[in-house]
């Protein structure tokens, strides 16, 4: 779930001590300086029971989209980080990342982003990308997921199977990608056919359309997408994570009830609500209602609860550093010079995404 304010509504709390939620994503409204966020993530899993651990997760991918910004070190964007040519340089970084998260308390970054940006007028992915050829994402992408696990922090790749060539963007339209399935496979699907070979933990959907292989369905509600190929073909054993179910793509569409149960009939185990609350709570009762009255709702509520399980028995940062250690782990000036060690590189976007200002 994700909420308003720098302080864990009590409704919140209330929700995670009766496993209700079992991870909270923390944006923009949420922080303000390290010590508050501190504060805010030790609150969070506190209150979680001791048998059911919660996750606190951010998205901390460097240029537009990092939520923690200074006093931290503000990273450069990875088609710049991955532009210097050095994989050994771009997991320090995922490392030097993961380590300042961490120090928050904040175990899980939805990162690396695994979109190959072949579009230029790609509005979302840009230079977000490691780049444009699938080989180059593959190799630093994984690179990153590897230092944030050196700074025992969890990874998550997006946005399956492939954002980069998209001319809308997800949080305002449903975007298409339609190309053929010869050059899906070869472009868009690469760098998701390595990370899940290699075993990352976790893949995020994207919601959007590929009628190459679904003419209906985006990529979060398709069976075809997520159970045939994701699983069925690349062998991804980890959680599945929607993109938030309150984006246009699929919100203009369908009603929460909807998206929720039908997402996880095509495989999702684990969705993303940032709000508001009555959503959150229309989602939670709709899974338990259908769960109730449906065995196949039941068996993929079952498989997917040993999924969250499995992910969260990884999960190694420890609560959050006292206040008075954090000058010292945040924003160092090693961690400063690595980050201004880059040249910028330029991708070209017509227009800024609200996810960069999420």
């Amino acid at each position: 779930m994700g909420f308003d304010g720098l302080v864990a509504p009590a409704e919140l709390l209330g929700r995670i001590a009766r496993s209700e939620v079992g991870g909270v994503m923390l944006f923009r409204p949420n922080i303000g300086n390290p010590a508050q966020v501190a504060a805010l993530v030790a609150a969070l899993r506190k209150s979680s029971p001791a048998d059911a651990q919660l996750v606190v997760s951010v998205d901390q991918e460097g240029g537009r989209v990092q939520r923690l910004r200074e006093p931290l070190t503000v990273w450069p964007d990875m088609a710049s980080v991955a532009a210097a040519g050095d994989v050994s340089r771009t997991r320090a970084v995922a490392s030097a990342l993961g380590g300042e998260i961490a120090a928050l308390g904040i175990g899980w970054d939805l990162a690396p982003v695994l979109d190959v940006h072949t579009n230029p007028r790609n509005p979302v992915i840009g230079n977000r990308a490691f780049g444009n050829q699938p080989e180059v994402v593959t190799d630093h992408a994984l690179a990153f997921w590897r230092g944030l696990h050196d700074a025992g922090v969890l990874g998550c790749g997006k946005h399956f199977p492939g954002h980069g060539d998209t001319q809308s963007d997800s949080h305002l339209e449903l975007p298409c990608v339609a190309h053929g399935e010869e050059r899906l496979r070869a472009v868009e699907l690469a760098p998701f056919a390595a990370a899940a070979s290699a075993g990352v933990e976790a893949l995020m959907t994207a919601h959007v359309l590929y009628p190459a292989w679904d003419s209906r369905m985006p990529a979060t509600l398709s069976r075809r997408i997520a159970r045939d190929i994701l699983r069925g073909e690349l062998g991804f054993a980890g959680l599945l994570v929607s993109d938030d179910l309150g984006m246009a793509a699929v919100a203009d569409r369908h009603p929460v009830e909807a998206l929720v149960v039908e997402s996880l009939l095509a495989g999702v185990d684990h969705f993303l609500v940032r709000g508001p609350r009555e959503r959150q709570e229309r989602a939670f009762s709709a899974l338990v209602g259908v769960a109730e009255a449906r065995s196949d709702v039941r068996a993929r509520v079952a498989e997917s609860a040993q999924r969250v399980s499995r992910f969260k028995s990884l999960l190694r940062v420890p609560m959050p550093a006292p206040a008075e250690d954090l000058p010292a782990r945040l924003g160092t000036a090693e961690n400063r010079t690595l980050a201004s060690s880059f040249p910028r590189v330029a991708f070209l976007t017509i227009a800024s995404s609200p996810v960069a200002d999420a």
